[in-house]
């Protein structure tokens, strides 16, 4: 096998266990909602959905990460500011969101811009 029939392979390969993790974080996050919504009223803290999706995101780039892929950082800024709002919801902590979704976001094109020089 030639070098440029590797790379293809292992691109293929890499492309098709990112989408498997997709699919599978897709799966997580649907039988939360569902777990959670077959279980008595005022028995999970509000905020506790955010908690799991934010967990689910993170989980995934950890994934991504551990196997050499490239980490979304879209996901990750997202699933960090989901956990943040789940635990301030359960700590019944009132969390300024927009704010921190700003400066995260502003923070994440700085960091893109200098990446590239």
């Amino acid at each position: 096998m030639t070098t440029a029939e590797t790379t293809k392979t292992n691109r293929g390969t890499a492309a098709t266990f990112n989408r498997r993790l997709e699919e599978i974080g897709w799966a997580l996050f649907l039988i939360m909602i569902g777990a959670l919504l077959l279980l008595p009223e005022g028995l999970v803290p509000d905020g506790t959905w955010l908690v799991g999706t934010g967990l689910i995101m993170i989980g995934m780039n950890v994934v991504r990460h551990l196997h050499g892929l490239r980490v979304s950082g879209f996901t990750a800024v997202l699933g960090l500011v989901a956990l943040a709002v789940g635990v301030s919801a359960i700590a019944a902590v009132d969390l300024p969101v927009l704010p921190i979704l700003l400066v995260a976001i502003g923070a994440h094109i700085v960091y893109n811009v200098t990446k590239r020089n």
